[in-house]
């Protein structure tokens, strides 16, 4: 068969039901022979940060609503079985009455991979969501307790540009994101 190679493939599930097919399938590669032919199951998913009564929350939000993306080899029965999953649809496959899953693009992956890796370090380091003209309090340091208006917000650096008014007349700081707070 020239189905053989090891290529992620994209499964259709419920809606809202992606994490539970994903458990559901690292479960079986766990304990039957799914795990020779499955490789990986992954929910690409992004960090969206939301304010809730003055406090940031990140929340995590698939990317792909409806989709679960498997890295494994079509051989023998392993098409049955990650279709008869609970919650599963089906593969995404080209049209036709006999169409067979299609296998996604190298480019295809490596945006899909290098997206959450993107959103992984973008956690990692700290979210910037402030803004030019923004109005923050200095948290901690030796300006803690002023009031700034925010002239330049540099991520590469993870800090912020505040100007302070100190004894009437106004001073630039270069603050970090974890040194102030929103007023």
């Amino acid at each position: 068969m020239a189905e053989t190679k090891r290529a992620w493939y994209v499964l259709r599930a419920i809606s809202g039901k992606e994490a539970k097919v994903k458990e559901l399938l690292e479960g079986a590669m766990k304990n039957t022979d799914l795990g020779n032919h499955v490789f990986q199951v992954l929910i690409p998913t992004e960090k969206v940060l939301t304010i809730k009564n003055g406090k940031k929350v990140v929340k995590e939000k698939n990317l792909y609503s409806g989709y679960v993306f498997v890295e494994a080899e079509l051989i023998g029965e392993v098409v049955h079985e990650l279709v008869n999953t609970t919650n599963v649809i089906d593969f995404l496959k080209g049209r036709g009455k006999d169409a067979k899953p299609e296998p996604l693009r190298e480019s295809e992956v490596m945006r899909m991979l290098g997206t959450a890796d993107d959103i992984n370090e973008t956690l990692e380091e700290g979210v910037n969501d402030y803004m030019v003209g923004e109005i923050v309090k200095v948290n901690s340091g030796a300006f803690n307790g002023f009031n700034g208006k925010i002239t330049e917000v540099l991520p590469e650096k993870k800090k912020i540009r505040v100007m302070v008014k100190i004894f009437g007349r106004e001073t630039p700081l270069e603050l970090e994101n974890s040194q102030v707070e929103r007023e």
